[in-house]
């Protein structure tokens, strides 16, 4: 099995919320989801193309356990609360991400 990703893309109306928002998602948001989403792993960027979008990915053991995840009444009580806080100051898209691929230099490459 691969592992699968739920990735949240929001995008701030006012780079000036950024401050406000990033404190609020290390502190509320990103330790609630992860919590009630039972990710494996949570974590967040920032864009350093766009610095109004940000990401969210959590991480799953596959896609089935992300697609539940989506589709459960903690995302809709997640989303509730964060319109709650944020309004119309930030929209957002939800993709399911499910591993492909992992790479990186073959076992003993970088030894000599």
């Amino acid at each position: 099995m691969a592992a699968a990703y739920l990735m949240v893309r929001a995008v701030l109306s006012e780079a000036a919320d950024r401050p406000r928002f990033d404190r609020w998602y290390e502190t509320e948001h990103l330790p609630e989801a992860a919590a009630a989403f039972e990710a494996r792993h949570a974590w967040r960027c920032w864009s350093r193309t766009d610095p109004t979008v940000h990401f969210a990915f959590y991480e799953f053991a596959d896609a089935a356990e992300a697609e539940a995840a989506a589709a459960s009444p903690a995302l809709q009580t997640l989303v509730a609360e964060f319109d709650c806080v944020w309004g119309d100051r930030v929209t957002r898209t939800r993709e399911i991400l499910e591993r492909a691929e992992e790479g990186g230099p073959p076992p003993g490459a970088g030894a000599r």
